[in-house]
This record gives structure tokens, C-alpha cells and sequence, in this order.
């Protein structure tokens, strides 16, 4: 598993091929994901705001099954290319492994260093993702790729933005007015 890790973190495109054409491979990408969700947990711990450990791996991994669904769906739906052939199982493989430079987000609390690795595996994630929906798609085309994953988080986005709104955590609260 270690290896295959590295392969997708390098944006090796046979390795997600590989996981893409391995149903056995599911629980090594779910793994992938909590493991870089408790990265991110432990990197990110101490900000404020922060969600718990617990309900941020939930958050991950429903998030993960999220971003698969929209992703097959726009990619295999609305921008598909001839070649385009797959199920959400290969999504939500090649998609785990794409997790892999989340495992780095747990120097995330070191002072100075921390930030710049979050930013750079933000990006770098970024870049895997679309590696990934590239081979699991049968796209030819990076930049089809690049749109379905900038159309899918948009998407995402706006999914997880609705529990907020229908809770009321974007509008000020009354309890937190400044004294007169």
C-alpha cells in the first residue's frame, strides 16, 4: 500500500489506472482518506473553529463519497468523451488514492513550516484529483479533467454550504454583540 501511496502522490498516472481497474483496492483508498483526514486533524489542531477529530474524518469521508458522486456524474453525464467508461467505484478508488498528499497536512501545526506545507498540499491534492479523474474517465484531455474538478468542487461546495444556511451559522449571532 505504501508504495502505491508514493506512485499516486508522484501523479503517477499507471497507478490510477491501476486502483481504477482494482475493486479490491477500495479499502486502501478509504484508508488513504482517514489516514489524511487525521493528518489534517492533528495539523490542523488548536485552530479555532476546528471540528472535532471525529466529526472532521466523518466530514472526510462523506466528502469523499460527495466529491465521486459529482465527479462520475459530470464527468460520465455532462462532459463525457467517447472513450468515457466508469462506475462510482472507480471514482471513489482513484479519488482515495488522489487523498495521498493530505497525509503531509499533519506538520500543519508546526509553526512557519506548517501553513506553507497546508498550501502546498492543497494544491498539490488539487493536481492528483485531476490525475485521477483523468485515467478514471478515459479523458484524453487534462483540461476536461481540469473542468470536471473545478465544476464538481463548485458543486461540492455549494452542498456543504446548505446545512449552514438552514442553520443560521453564516449570519451574526445575538449572543456575540458587542456590549453597548
Amino acid at each position: 500500500m505504501l508504495d502505491r501511496v508514493i506512485r499516486a502522490a508522484r501523479l503517477d498516472a499507471s497507478l490510477y489506472e491501476e486502483v481504477e481497474a482494482d475493486p479490491s483496492s477500495m479499502g486502501q483508498a478509504m484508508t488513504v482518506v482517514v489516514l489524511a483526514s487525521i493528518a489534517g486533524g492533528i495539523g490542523t489542531a488548536g485552530i479555532e473553529g476546528q471540528p472535532g477529530l471525529v466529526l472532521g474524518l466523518i466530514l472526510n469521508l462523506v466528502g469523499w463519497y460527495i466529491w465521486a458522486f459529482l465527479t462520475y456524474f459530470i464527468g460520465t453525464r455532462l462532459l463525457p468523451q467517447p472513450s468515457t467508461e466508469a462506475d462510482i467505484g472507480q471514482l471513489l478508488r482513484t479519488l482515495g488514492f488522489a487523498a495521498a498528499p493530505g497525509l503531509l497536512r499533519v506538520v500543519g501545526f508546526v509553526p512557519v513550516i506548517g501553513p506553507v506545507v497546508i498550501i502546498i498540499t492543497a494544491f498539490w491534492s488539487l493536481a492528483t484529483m485531476v490525475v485521477a479523474v483523468r485515467q478514471a474517465l478515459d479523458y484524453d484531455s487534462t483540461p476536461r479533467a481540469v473542468l470536471v474538478c473545478v465544476i464538481g468542487w463548485i458543486v461540492q461546495l455549494l452542498i456543504i454550504m446548505i446545512p449552514f444556511f438552514v442553520l443560521g451559522s453564516f449570519s451574526p449571532s445575538v449572543d456575540s454583540a458587542p456590549a453597548a
